[in-house]
């Protein structure tokens, strides 16, 4: 069987530990630097309210044509 080194045992639990910190650090400044880029994003409903301000623009823009051509 291996013996343990009591003396290494402590060092290695430490940089353990201070390597899962680090990836936790690295996944959390990851994760905001990707949401900063892009944004919370849209939900459906604010989507919808998009699309409808599009169409009333359109349709205004067709009516004002119609009138200049009519």
């Amino acid at each position: 069987m291996g013996r343990v080194n009591v003396a290494t045992a402590p060092s290695h639990r430490a940089q353990l530990i201070g390597s899962l910190v680090a990836a936790v650090l690295i996944v959390a400044i990851a994760v905001t630097a990707v949401t900063l880029a892009i944004g919370p994003g849209l939900d459906a409903t604010e989507l919808r309210e998009r699309q409808e301000l599009q169409e009333e623009r359109q349709e205004q823009r067709e009516e004002r044509r119609e009138e200049r051509e009519g």
